[in-house]
């Protein structure tokens, strides 16, 4: 039995199965990860300096305008078909990602550890706003963040930034579904973003069988029942069926 039909059998067999995805997931949509280098005006600044509390307080309306522009980009492109073949699953989904294309393919009720662009919320009182409209093509650059329609105060992207904490709720789901997977699938992820990355080891703890998408070695190489060398738009439409 190759490894493709291997992987494809043991996802037909789940009793209990989750989907765990990265940046890695969308690369092949257009979206940059944070590895990629910035275009356009946002080349001169570095991607993790702008994702953090301290860079909005300082200077709210340039890491709104960056979050708005790669808001834009991601309106921009589709799910690939690698979203779309995770979105024929009966599965619980858990994602990194902040771009909702898994939505966009069909996908419902995804865990989103690190937020969403299209959910933004006031930086004080935390109560949700509704996203500005569509501003494609206005250009890239700084841009005054909203004010919130309950306190005043600036809007900031919905996203956990760099030092906060991850959403408890989500967490605890995730980690929940982690636990009692007879399979997990991990997607995309490099396997080095804490307590992210602890997910598919729960599951390989626990005597699940992870199997994992990626075009290189992660360090999660060492717990996968299956290691499959290759994009998610590639290996997924093959082992899902």
């Amino acid at each position: 039995m190759n490894t493709l039909q291997h992987a494809a059998e043991l996802i037909a067999g789940a009793q209990r199965l989750v989907v765990f995805t990265g940046a890695g997931m969308s690369a092949e949509s257009g979206v940059p990860t944070f590895r990629d280098a910035l275009t356009g005006l946002w080349a001169r600044y570095d991607a993790q300096a702008l994702a953090t509390p301290e860079a909005f307080q300082r200077d709210p309306a340039l890491v709104w305008g960056w979050y708005e522009w790669r808001r834009e980009l991601v309106e921009r492109v589709d799910p690939n078909p690698g979203h779309e073949a995770v979105a024929r699953l009966d599965c619980t989904l858990i994602t990194q990602n902040v771009d909702q294309l898994h939505e966009r393919a069909g996908s419902e009720d995804v865990l989103h550890l690190h937020g969403s662009l299209f959910e933004p919320r006031c930086s004080v009182c935390a109560q949700p706003a509704p996203p500005p409209p569509g501003a494609a093509g206005s250009g890239d650059g700084p841009r005054t963040p909203p004010a919130c329609g309950n306190c005043g105060s600036p809007v900031r992207p919905g996203v956990v930034w760099f030092g906060e904490a991850l959403p408890v709720d989500v967490l605890e789901r995730a980690v929940e579904a982690a636990a009692a997977a007879d399979v997990l699938i991990t997607v995309g992820t490099a396997g080095v973003v804490y307590p992210a990355a602890e997910i598919p080891q729960v599951t390989a703890r626990l005597g699940g069988s992870v199997i994992q998408v990626n075009p290189q070695a992660t360090p999660l190489d060492e717990v996968c029942a299956l290691n499959l060398r290759g994009t998610a738009a590639e290996v997924l439409p093959k082992i899902i069926r």
